[in-house]
């Protein structure tokens, strides 16, 4: 079977992927059910070699000095994922060409498989589809407890950052509405901390992040990268 027409070229790594019946590369992280890969879930076996071992979280071979997250916007701004990262031209493929990924209007098929499985998530995810994704390359991240005992990645300092949507340059129009759409989740999680001066030093730290992220924001012409300066 050959890939999907409308697919960009794959990237070498990605090419020795197998393919499932539709057409699409399987990732590597992927979990298999019966012999079916089941995309919506990611195996936990591969998630510890990834991190243990350094390997990218889509071809599954050992990365360099240079890590890319594949990530919402939110995750941005707070720093936080859970999925570890990916070579440059695995992530760039991905944003391009998932179609959860490149379809801003896509929803995540709930049924029962994935109910059972939301108990052993990480972290507070933030369930829609954002509708651009953020390519963030960094050098390092360090691994944490969200506090319930599951593993949460802190993304290092960015080196560069891209903005994807519907398969190509995110414009900053929607950049902007994809973060604003997230801020209200944040704020909510703001004032779920214990006391009044808990809450208001939440609502500050905030707000220095998103400062922080609206610096990485593309500008008003379409743009792929943003470089940061060191």
């Amino acid at each position: 079977m050959d890939p999907r027409p409308e697919l960009t070229r794959l990237p070498p790594r990605l090419a020795r992927l197998p393919l499932d019946s539709r057409g699409y590369p399987v990732p590597w992280f992927v979990h298999w059910i019966d012999g079916a890969p089941e995309f919506r879930l990611m195996d936990p076996a591969k998630w510890m070699r990834a991190v243990r071992e350094r390997r990218c979280w889509v071809c599954g071979d050992t990365l360099g000095q240079y890590l890319t997250f594949v990530v919402g916007p939110m995750c941005g701004l707070n720093r936080t994922t859970s999925e570890p990262p990916c070579h440059r031209d695995c992530a760039e493929w991905s944003a391009l060409n998932c179609p959860f990924l490149s379809r801003p209007h896509m929803k995540r098929r709930e049924d029962e498989l994935i109910e059972a499985c939301k108990g052993n998530n990480a972290g507070d995810m933030i369930a829609r589809n954002p509708g651009v994704t953020l390519l963030w390359t960094t050098k390092s991240y360090q691994v944490f407890d969200d506090g319930r005992g599951r593993p949460l990645i802190a993304m290092g300092p960015s080196l560069r950052v891209a903005w994807v949507a519907e398969g190509r340059n995110a414009r900053l129009s929607e950049v902007v509405a994809s973060v604003e759409s997230g801020l209200p989740a944040l704020r909510s999680a703001c004032l779920r901390e214990a006391t009044p001066l808990r809450q208001l030093d939440a609502r500050k730290e905030l707000d220095r992040r998103l400062d922080e992220l609206r610096e990485l924001y593309p500008p008003e012409e379409e743009q792929l990268c943003a470089e940061v300066v060191q």
